[in-house]
């Protein structure tokens, strides 16, 4: 009994050592596998570890007057949690959360369910020719810049362009409605411009969960008398569950990520009470008025909050449906 028990703990786990014994043949039979992995893992530490060490700028006042980079951050005088108190009590944190909220909940109201939609319609669609255009042309805006993309909403709801054309046609209004100088407006615009822009790529994992549902369930509903609509609700949307979660959870987690691109290609002084969030007031504080370690603290305050709430939803996701990211 007591060499049975040297790879087990008391409840019967497998012990550090037992898994350790178990890991090394797998690594000696996949070790090209992970040779594979090596320069995604060395990408990751040099890109997304090791620059995590200048969160430190956050608690100090950088100079870089001072010298080099890391002397210069090292040698700045240590203020703690000052730039947060700073970020907390003026008058700009209350608009700035607002904004971001407001455009990432926004944003998330039709972009989240619209890739869900295109992917049963595309998989609904039975010409194959048909469906590799309707496919191609969901994906397209992705690969657009948002310069590009930028320019395509400018001119389409411009005074003289298409939307406000197409209102008159309609006599829905008289006037042209001027939409990028009205603050009210543009919430809207960068939603559903994200939407428009990301649907179709997005709409991939979706088809890849649909591809993988067992063809024998369309077939036994058939002869069971279920129609398209009763076939998508029983079997396509129950099977794609588990991708809604995790991509929902993820999605949450980007809640203060309302995207700097489209914000500061759409936004312009008259709407900046409504244009301007934590990515561009970074921005605007750490490159254009030099204050580096304020910059800091704002975007490692949304970095936290986002892993809090990616925790939090995961969570309640595991308990509620016993699905989860982690």
């Amino acid at each position: 009994m007591t060499c049975l028990q040297t790879d087990t703990n008391v409840r019967g786990r497998p012990t550090a050592r037992s898994t350790r014994r178990a890991v090394w043949p797998a690594f000696k039979q996949q070790k090209f596998l992970f040779l594979m992995m090596l320069p995604a893992l060395i990408w990751a530490v040099l890109f997304a570890y090791a620059p995590m060490a200048g969160l430190y700028m956050s608690f100090v006042n950088y100079q870089p007057t001072l010298g080099r980079f890391w002397e210069s951050l090292f040698h700045s005088e240590f203020v703690g949690l000052d730039w947060f108190r700073y970020f907390f009590n003026n008058g700009d944190f209350l608009i700035i959360m607002r904004n971001t909220l407001a455009s990432t909940l926004i944003t998330m109201l039709f972009s989240f369910p619209m890739p869900i939609l295109i992917a049963i319609a595309i998989n609904e669609i039975k010409n194959a020719g048909f469906k590799k255009i309707v496919q191609t042309s969901s994906y397209l805006p992705y690969f657009i810049s948002w310069v590009i993309a930028a320019n395509i909403i400018v001119t389409l709801l411009s005074s003289d362009g298409a939307i406000n054309a197409l209102l008159k046609f309609l006599h829905l209004t008289d006037e042209s409605v001027l939409f990028l100088q009205n603050g009210k407006y543009f919430w809207w615009i960068v939603a559903l411009g994200n939407t428009w822009k990301d649907m179709g790529y997005s709409s991939i994992m979706y088809l890849a969960a649909i591809s993988a549902i067992n063809p024998e369930l369309y077939e036994a509903a058939k002869v069971d008398g279920a129609n398209r609509f009763k076939q998508i609700r029983y079997i396509t949307l129950p099977h794609l569950k588990p991708t809604i979660v995790i991509l929902l959870i993820l999605a949450l987690g980007g809640v203060l990520n309302a995207g700097f691109d489209q914000h500061f290609l759409l936004g312009n002084n008259l709407t900046k009470d409504y244009s301007d969030v934590l990515s561009t007031y970074s921005f605007r504080y750490g490159i254009q008025n030099g204050m580096f370690s304020y910059a800091s603290a704002v975007g490692m305050f949304s970095s936290v909050v986002a892993f809090i709430i990616v925790v939090i939803v995961n969570y309640s996701a595991k308990k509620i449906n016993g699905q989860s990211l982690f």
